[in-house]
């Protein structure tokens, strides 16, 4: 749920990043933050967790414009991806105005992207959330191994086990090199943004 501050006139969007475990959630806002001028953006958080990190930053993106006279600034969160995690990644997505889906390329992560989905929509649910209804994107990351001999999943493949039934936009892409990430982040906050506005205001 979308937060607002008359003092400041400003509406947070709040953004998770979702996915299994080194998926490149983490990667994709670090790539975000190390790219935008001090300006835009506020003090870049880290919870620590065994093998994992969970991240924090917020970012005022002027493209945005405003709703009602208030300046829109994002909220962008990573959830910790590995299974011992679960209470925390539910954490994590309360009040959440849009969710990226960071899925592996990597074949043998196939199950793993579909038990994380599964956990997104549980989790979802019990927030009294649809995943049908929240704004919602996927990024198909590490598309780069399969040059390096490595196999990995087709984006039809990728498409088949988790957007199927969600039809919601998707990017291929490289977090550790940009690309992709940006084209990510510019539809999820302008879905999320609709979102809020239509909801809310």
């Amino acid at each position: 749920m979308a937060l607002i501050d008359l003092k400041k006139k400003e509406i947070y969007c709040k953004i998770v990043y979702y996915g299994p475990g080194r998926s490149g959630k983490t990667t994709n806002l670090l790539y975000i933050y190390n790219a935008l001028p001090d300006r835009f953006k506020g003090k870049l958080l880290t919870i620590e967790t065994k093998g994992e990190r969970t991240l924090f930053f917020d970012l005022l993106p002027l493209s945005l414009g405003k709703i009602k006279d208030l300046d829109i600034r994002l909220q962008l969160y990573t959830v910790p991806g590995q299974a011992i995690y679960k209470p925390a990644r539910k954490i994590v997505l309360k009040g959440a105005d849009g969710v990226v889906f960071v899925a592996d390329s990597l074949r043998i992560r196939r199950e793993k992207n579909k038990e994380s989905l599964a956990d997104l929509k549980e989790h979802l649910f019990e927030w009294g959330v649809d995943i049908h209804e929240i704004p919602l994107v996927f990024q198909y990351n590490k598309r780069d191994l399969a040059s390096m001999g490595i196999p990995i999943l087709s984006v039809e493949e990728l498409q088949e086990d988790l957007n199927k039934d969600l039809n919601a936009p998707y990017f291929e892409a490289v977090a550790p090199k940009g690309i992709g990430v940006f084209d990510t982040l510019k539809t999820i906050s302008k879905l999320s943004v609709r979102y809020i506005a239509k909801k809310y205001l």
